[in-house]
């Protein structure tokens, strides 16, 4: 697998493992809990995979970068998250960090 998909997908990932924290409570509901496990091992997993050719600074940049922006937007177009211009526009200017680090990258 290219280590840059893995590293997008890891995450995505990262967005489904901070979401499904929503609902553990308190890691008692069990379903849940296995979503949570399931999704943080694949985001860490991927992860790793791709810090083996991708600077790892790079790398966990990205991956920070795609599980807040994806994380923040769940909560904006599912849970109701504020959604005013200046937080929008920063999301976009994260966005384009993560882009920038993708296209720099040697």
């Amino acid at each position: 697998m290219n280590p840059w998909a893995a590293l997008v997908i890891g995450g995505l990932c990262e967005v489904g493992f901070t979401t499904s924290l929503r609902y553990v409570d308190g890691f008692r509901n069990l379903p849940w809990v296995g979503v949570f496990l399931v999704a943080v091992s694949l985001s860490m997993g991927l992860l790793e995979y791709a810090g083996r050719s991708i600077a790892l600074g790079t790398a966990y940049a990205v991956w920070a970068g795609i599980g807040a922006a994806g994380t923040a937007l769940v909560g904006i177009l599912i849970y109701g998250d504020p959604a005013g211009l200046p937080r929008l526009l920063l999301l976009i200017g994260l966005i384009g960090c993560i882009v920038g680090l993708k296209l720099t990258h040697a």
